[in-house]
């Protein structure tokens, strides 16, 4: 029966068929194109009969065609049924993955007089294959600790020390420079605990003022002191049951740490004006960038304080000390910043990463989230390439004695060359030199105090130690 019916069936079967279909002669100019081909490039037939099939711009076909003047295309050259996955641009110039099956057509005398290429839209793969990629990039991320990224030696060890720590409820000190992360990993830690479920208080003890420190983390009782019109009460008492983070607890007053001590030891506190114990049920985890050792010895912290809250003792690496971690982070940024802003940005060049790789980090990670989050705003689409990144970036690459096991001294005498060139070149303007390094205002501050710089109307460096 099928044999007795006309063209006009088979005309119609072609086009309601799911697979676009194209025809061309065996000079590759388009003969027939089904509905189906139509939606998928965008173009009517009247659009394409008679052109040149080089207006799709397939891929295959111009890596496989022939070379010298013919201009056929491989299925005519080879004159065989090829299958392949190829890429076609539409009429609105973005790309199409397809899947071409293509075969030639010969008349009754097997003269060929045409192929015939039918098209599987599988655009949608390539998506999938992304998100395949970028879920396996996640899972690469949370096979750290509480998500946090790393997958270097150095902080695998801090991932094993912090896990360990979660399960004990002893004093936590973490200590690391400025932007490596000390308030995320004491929150996870937090979170892995027993306490888990409890309240966890941030105390930032270089934040609060000094003359109402203790009212801050102890609480105080109505007419304490002038304007305490009404009980109040303290930091520890409102993280009952959970953990409370005293960050920069090297800036603490020693009157408050011989206070702090008793919190310690006794698990009490004492509302200011108030000579009444109050039991408290706390972990306590401090947290420091300085080195409480030289505060000991300039009488500035209590060694005995120390030995208390430094029970679990975690130091977190700097940036520049965990190389390989750079390229998970800068991917794992993209991605977020991505997903935030809608932005259509791929990822990042080589010659970017490379120039990230070389720099220095005085701001660590949070210095580079900085440096993504500003080359999403000059790079409009597709990759990040090095005029993306700030200048500074750019022309600041960080001495090879960083990275070849010279020591930390090596680093610090390039850090303070290079605090000493920005404070040069801004007279002295300690904000606009902490814009020049990517750092915070506080922490040029820090450096500057650290290793004695002169400040006069301009940076003495001679007067530097």
């Amino acid at each position: 029966m099928l044999g007795q019916l006309d063209n006009v069936f088979w005309k119609d079967v072609v086009e309601i068929m799911q697979d676009g279909l194209m025809i061309i002669d065996p000079d590759g100019h388009v003969v027939y194109v089904n509905r189906t081909f139509e939606k998928m490039m965008g173009y009517s037939s009247e659009e394409v009969l008679g052109r040149s099939c080089e207006i799709f711009q397939c891929d295959r076909c111009y890596s496989d065609r022939a070379d010298g003047m013919n201009k056929y295309c491989a299925l005519f050259k080879e004159e065989n049924v090829t299958s392949s996955v190829c890429r076609f641009r539409n009429k609105d110039g973005n790309h199409l993955h397809l899947l071409k099956n293509a075969s030639v057509i010969r008349d009754k005398k097997g003269k060929i007089i045409g192929g015939v290429e039918t098209f599987i839209d599988l655009t949608r793969v390539p998506e999938k294959e992304k998100m395949i990629s970028r879920l396996r990039q996640q899972l690469q991320y949370h096979d750290g600790f509480e998500g946090i990224v790393g997958n270097s030696e150095l902080m695998r060890k801090v991932f094993d020390l912090a896990r360990s720590a979660a399960l004990s409820d002893a004093p936590l000190f973490i200590y690391g420079e400025s932007g490596t992360g000390k308030e995320i990993i004491a929150e996870a830690i937090h979170k892995n605990s027993q306490r888990k479920d409890g309240p966890f208080i941030k105390i930032n003890c270089a934040a609060l003022n000094e003359n109402l420190l203790e009212s801050e983390l102890f609480g105080h009782v109505k007419g304490a002191f002038t304007g305490a019109d009404y009980n109040r009460v303290g930091r520890f008492e409102a993280a009952k049951g959970g953990s409370v983070l005293l960050d920069e607890i090297g800036d603490l007053p020693l009157a408050t740490q011989t206070k702090l001590l008793r919190v310690l030891q006794e698990k009490e506190i004492e509302r200011v004006g108030d000579h009444r114990p109050v039991k408290i049920d706390v972990r306590i985890i401090a947290a420091n960038h300085k080195d409480l050792h030289q505060l000991i010895e300039k009488g500035l912290f209590r060694e005995d304080l120390y030995y208390s809250i430094g029970v679990i003792p975690i130091e977190l690496p700097p940036l520049r000390a965990r190389q390989s971690d750079i390229i998970l982070l800068v991917e794992y940024f993209i991605q977020k910043i991505r997903e935030r802003t809608q932005r259509p940005i791929e990822g990042i060049t080589k010659g970017a990463l490379d120039l990230l790789l070389q720099y220095s980090w005085p701001g660590n990670i949070r210095e580079l989230i900085n440096v993504i989050e500003y080359a999403f705003v000059l790079c409009p689409e597709g990759m990040i390439e090095p005029e993306h990144l700030p200048a500074h970036q750019r022309q600041e690459t960080l001495k090879p004695s960083a990275f070849n096991g010279h020591g930390p001294g090596d680093y610090m005498d390039t850090r303070k060359q290079k605090l000493i060139v920005a404070l040069e070149k801004t007279g002295g303007n300690q904000s606009k030199a902490a814009e020049v390094l990517g750092v915070s205002r506080v922490t040029v501050w820090k450096w500057i105090k650290k290793y004695g710089i002169s400040m006069q109307a301009k940076v003495n460096p001679s007067g530097s130690s």
